[in-house]
């Protein structure tokens, strides 16, 4: 009977310390790994599908690029010649419809076997009367921020790029399939402007 008695005090002992290890273990691997669903939990609630009814028409500055688009990206080189590559731009509201924020993505190509990826994140400041802006492309340590609005049938955002000069970043020729849009330089104060890139887009 000690002998059984023993023998089951060492079975129960047993099974407690490892039912403790197991809890101690999922404890450690949830607080070292988080879940799936942890991991997604910001990105699940960071989308709006509609603007903030509090942004009225000036919504439809950039409500009417919510989507996907296909991009046919033109880059002109300091010699005058043109380089090409392909990718897409997505748009769609974020934080309770009070920003507006994209992805350019460009596709990889042979020369460049990743793909790059840049966003744009764009809020209207009540007090300015004005869209303001800020790009990032970490990739290349980029970051640059710009504002205004719409212009006529254009949206034209103005701003200093990182080497000091003055850019104007053109959406022209907007419809529901397309838009065109630009990047100016200028190096005399806005008097006249150099097209540095030069793109067109088409709804998929």
């Amino acid at each position: 009977m000690p002998d059984a008695i023993g023998k089951a005090r060492f079975a129960g002992s047993a099974a407690l310390i490892f039912l403790s290890a197991t809890f101690l273990v999922r404890g450690m691997a949830s607080t070292q790994q988080p879940s799936g669903s942890s991991r997604d939990a910001m990105i699940g609630i960071l989308g709006s599908r509609d603007p903030d009814p509090a942004l009225g028409d000036e919504a439809q500055t950039f409500d009417r690029l919510v989507g996907i688009w296909d991009a046919d990206f033109s880059f002109r080189r300091p010699d005058g010649s043109v380089y090409h590559k392909k990718g897409e731009i997505r748009f769609g509201w974020v934080m309770d419809g009070t920003a507006i924020q994209d992805l350019w993505i460009g596709y990889p190509t042979q020369a460049q076997k990743e793909r790059s990826i840049g966003t744009t994140f764009r809020f209207f400041d009540t007090n300015l009367k004005q869209w303001r802006i800020v790009f990032i492309n970490p990739r290349f340590n980029y970051m640059v921020t710009a504002q205004g609005g719409r212009e006529g049938d254009r949206i034209v955002l103005h701003g200093v790029d990182t080497d000091g000069l003055a850019l104007r970043w053109t959406f022209r020729e907007i419809t529901a399939a397309s838009f065109h849009w630009q990047g100016e330089k200028s190096r005399d104060g806005g008097k006249t402007w150099t097209i540095e890139e030069d793109h067109h887009m088409t709804r998929r």
